[in-house]
């Protein structure tokens, strides 16, 4: 009853371990360059992976025998007895990847060593070698897989949309990349060249892969203890962003995954940043390999440290002595120009208290050539001036009778004064039931949203309005791709943006939006395609209108007057959905006034 499985499908089974989408393949391939040796890397794309995934390095290359061995299962030249598993340091150690890839796709492998004469081209489809032939070619490697999962069609209909695929890769590349700042780096997608990393120091492999302005934004990281050295960079406080992608922990130059050490970094933050925003790190661990295990996941990317709890204080501590060290809070700098010269004083010089002079001859009734008399002591008449004497100045029964006819007006006013604002974020008003509280902000956001939504689905194309001085938002690749993914849905709008140096520019905002501000809509946008990209109710223009309603609804709103109340309170029940929000939370709220009068049985 119990029998062997075939190589191809044993093959087949452990590729859904190690191969989960084209980004794993990426990963693996260039991990091997790394391991290789190589100095330059070279990434090329097609179709988010699907069509084409190639990695060319000029590491070592193989031999005719080493590469036919590459593809066997367990073959490996990292590891040769269980103990050496306590002292990995390369990327690669179990053999498992290329045997993998060849499993579900076709792959073509032209190496050669750097004092062989010819190469050797090997063509494998499904685990089967196809041809194997010398061949010309450059010192090194070139791995080029085509068509991933062609022979397991599920696995293919389940891959993602090309961008959410493609945001994958790049997340790879970014891990291999960054911690490995001395080699350099190509990256092509489609015929469109997405990075070209020179060799250079890590400050400079960051500027490169998330802009040039990430320097200004960090401060150094460094410590070393018996346990654990950790250096890097921790993003300055007021520099946190609202989506998370630029979090990264290495260990020994291999990226991990660890809420737990995470925790510690975003408890260094704490009382500094909103709950809600990202600190950007780049945090690099070297430890004893003793004294971790890299091998409890198929894809090695959660480690196991002896003395996790130690590792988590440490991190925590380094990263609170960073943020303090480094003028977390802005330096203040004052106008000096106009201000009094005060002198230094050596240590003995002795000061006197100061003297004010007085003039005690001055009178205040004096003037230059006249002087103050009194007044004439004949009052005859004082009866008419009484009755000529304005009422309304006069006695105390004028000022009651004033403040009578005051208040009464302002009662009147009451009973016509439909609305009444609460701390600058309610509004009251009454209705048959009691008392109706709208949420101003909340209302705003539901009236924006309907407004969006209508215009994606009005037929004439929406109302511009150009921009005297444009508006330029740098990003990194991935966001940048991310927002050319809805790039056409955004110009139905009425958004002009055009892509600039590694940036996106706003030359034109929809009509009604011409103060909006660019730099948080992008961070809006960009928050919910990363939440919720991948889900199937997933709606673009739904999405994209909630972004721009959070962005540009009010959050602060200030005195109202009764016309702008009203105006706020029409649109709002002009909405087909007036009494939630955008995120579906309550915008009004009822209180039955009766209910508290009525006694409790």
């Amino acid at each position: 009853m119990i029998k062997l499985l075939p190589d191809n499908v044993a093959n087949q089974i452990a590729a859904g371990e190690v191969v989960q989408r084209p980004a794993s393949v990426v990963k693996e391939l260039m991990e091997n360059a790394i391991d290789a040796g190589a100095s330059q890397v070279n990434l090329v794309i097609k179709d988010a992976g699907r069509t084409l995934i190639q990695v060319t390095d000029n590491g070592s290359g193989m031999s005719d025998t080493d590469a036919r061995m590459a593809f066997e299962r367990h073959a490996t030249s990292k590891i040769v007895e269980i103990k050496d598993l306590e002292y990995i340091r390369t990327f690669g150690f179990r053999g498992e990847a290329l045997a993998s890839i060849a499993a579900v796709s076709e792959v073509e492998l032209k190496t050669r060593q750097k004092d062989g004469d010819l190469g050797v081209r090997l063509l494998i489809s499904a685990s089967k070698v196809v041809s194997s032939e010398p061949v010309q070619c450059s010192a090194g490697s070139s791995f080029s897989v085509k068509n991933l999962f062609y022979n397991i069609p599920a696995r293919r209909k389940f891959l993602k949309s090309d961008p959410s695929e493609l945001k994958q890769i790049i997340n790879e590349f970014h891990r291999v990349a960054i911690c490995n700042p001395g080699i350099e780096f190509t990256f092509n997608n489609n015929g469109t060249q997405l990075y070209s990393l020179a060799a250079g120091n890590q400050k400079q492999r960051l500027a490169g892969m998330f802009g040039k302005n990430i320097a200004s934004a960090l401060i150094d990281v460094n410590v070393e203890t018996s346990i654990v050295r950790v250096s890097g960079f921790a993003g300055k406080a007021d520099k946190a962003k609202k989506t998370p992608g630029e979090q990264f922990f290495f260990v020994n130059n291999r990226f991990f995954r660890s809420p737990y050490m995470q925790k510690a970094v975003y408890k260094a933050y704490e009382q500094l940043i909103p709950a809600n925003m990202h600190p950007s790190f780049f945090i690099f661990l070297d430890v004893d390999p003793a004294n971790i295990d890299v091998n409890i996941h198929p894809q090695k990317t959660e480690v196991k440290f002896e003395d996790e709890q130690a590792v988590w204080q440490i991190i925590n501590a380094v990263v609170r002595e960073s943020l303090s060290k480094y003028a977390v809070a802005p330096s203040i700098i004052f106008d000096m120009e106009g201000a009094p010269n005060i002198p230094v004083l050596e240590r003995n010089t002795k000061v006197a208290a100061p003297e004010i002079a007085i003039d005690r001859e001055y009178n205040p009734f004096k003037s230059a050539g006249t002087q103050y008399s009194k007044p004439d002591k004949n009052m005859d008449g004082w009866e008419q001036f009484y009755k000529d004497f304005n009422r309304q100045s006069g006695t105390a029964l004028d000022a009651s009778i004033a403040g009578f006819e005051q208040k009464t007006a302002f009662e009147d006013d009451v009973q016509k004064k439909r609305f009444l604002q609460i701390k600058d974020r309610y509004i009251a008003t009454p209705v048959k039931s009691g008392l109706m509280l709208v949420d101003i902000c909340k209302a705003h956001q539901r009236i924006l949203f309907e407004e969006f939504i209508a215009l994606f689905q009005a037929n004439s194309p929406a109302v511009s309005q150009k921009q005297l001085f444009p508006e330029t938002v740098e990003l990194s690749i991935s966001d940048y791709m991310l927002i050319q993914s809805v790039q056409g849905e955004l110009e139905k709008m009425g958004f002009d943006i055009r892509s600039f140096d590694g940036s996106i520019v706003f030359y034109a905002f929809p009509a009604g939006l011409e103060k909006a501000n660019a730099k948080n809509i992008v961070d809006e946008i960009l928050r919910n395609i990363k939440e919720d990209y991948n889900s199937p109710t997933w709606d673009t223009r739904e999405k994209l209108a909630l972004s721009l309603a959070k962005s540009e609804s009010v959050k602060k709103c200030g005195i109202l007057s009764d016309i702008e109340m009203e105006h706020l309170i029409n649109r709002l029940f002009a909405c087909k959905m007036p009494d939630i929000d955008a995120e579906g939370k309550p915008t009004i709220s009822i209180v039955e006034i009766e209910k508290f009068f009525t006694p409790q049985s």
